[in-house]
């Protein structure tokens, strides 16, 4: 097991993605963002099945940052109940999650 986390954001478009992504890499929140376009995501809301054309970010960082993270995330984001899930980096190059680790705070 690593300190390294992957979260998953998603938001209501590549505008709101890309600002969410450059924010938490120029905060240090995260080393690296992908910004995922074209994706349908349907859901229950309000009693409401929806259908919504949406992006997903994935970022990578460390689990001690993500309360920081989600906070960042939190302030940016248009939604009133954002999607923000951790899941842990069990394994994986030494060298990408050094790289990971100098690159946020």
């Amino acid at each position: 097991m690593t300190d390294c986390i992957l979260v998953f954001v998603t938001a209501s478009s590549e505008k709101e993605g890309e600002k969410i992504a450059q924010a938490l890499v120029e905060e240090k929140l995260a080393a690296c963002v992908n910004v995922l376009p074209a994706m349908k995501s349907i859901y229950r809301w309000k009693g409401e099945i929806a259908s919504e054309q949406e992006v997903l970010l994935l970022a990578k960082t460390k689990d001690r940052l993500f309360e920081k993270l989600k906070k960042r995330v939190l302030e940016l984001h248009s939604y009133e109940v954002p999607e923000i899930i951790a899941l842990p980096v069990l394994a994986g190059s030494e060298a990408y999650l050094g790289w990971v680790g100098k690159e946020t705070l």
